[in-house]
């Protein structure tokens, strides 16, 4: 990722606004409400009200199309979920990522390809990995956390 995203940090409600951008594309208004109360069951008022809030944010845009706006997303979903997964694993121990991560491969839903493409990255990694890894939370130096 070459930027960083202007604001990363969105509600629930505005995930799910922006799940449904990412998976129409470029959008009508209308469109996106219509999903959104098929879904959620929202009123229009409120969609409109999340859509402007991630418009200030910088994470959709907006362009009029005759009578109509149509909202795109700035920000690819995959760019969103690394930045925001990036963040909150600098709030961890460098010690306890790796035993994070098996955690929540354990619970995810993954394709085949999914899992050829991890193992590959696992593989490459281990040509360059340390035995262990340290503990980062204190700054006189490793810990055993």
């Amino acid at each position: 990722m070459t930027e960083k995203i202007k604001e990363h940090n969105i509600s629930e409600a505005e995930w799910e606004v922006m799940r449904i951008v990412w998976t129409l594309g470029a959008s009508h208004t209308g469109d996106i409400i219509k999903q959104l109360q098929a879904k959620k069951k929202w009123s229009e008022s409120t969609i409109k009200t999340l859509m402007g809030r991630l418009v200030k944010k910088g994470l959709l845009k907006t362009r009029k199309d005759g009578r109509r706006f149509v909202y795109n997303a700035t920000v690819t979903e995959n760019q969103m979920m690394v930045q925001v997964t990036t963040e909150m694993m600098s709030h961890m121990c460098d010690m306890h990522k790796g035993q994070m991560l098996i955690e929540i491969l354990k619970g995810m839903p993954l394709s085949k390809g999914d899992i050829a493409t991890i193992e590959q990255e696992l593989n490459e990694k281990a040509t360059t990995a340390p035995d262990t890894v340290d503990c980062n939370c204190l700054a006189t130096g490793a810990h055993d956390c």
